[in-house]
């Protein structure tokens, strides 16, 4: 899940010598990578914010600090 897509490769795709259709496979690749990145992101963010509300209702504040430096982490990562 970490392709590191460049415009060189995507101008090469859809250059003059080649099809269509390697540049919408290329497309294609690039919008799939993104949407599970964001449907991971998402995800870990719930989890998390699951695991904080459950550390407050334990009034564990180790694993409330733990979980929502994490939380943070993973926002600043945006």
């Amino acid at each position: 899940m970490e392709n590191n897509y460049s415009y060189a490769e995507f101008l090469k795709a859809v250059g003059k010598n080649s099809s269509s259709l390697q540049a919408e496979k290329l497309l294609n690749e690039i919008y799939m990578d993104l949407f599970l990145k964001h449907i991971h992101h998402e995800q870990t963010k719930e989890r998390l914010m699951g695991l904080i509300d459950f550390a407050l209702d334990c009034r564990d504040e180790r694993v409330f600090l733990l979980y929502s430096e994490r939380l943070l982490k993973l926002e600043e990562n945006d």
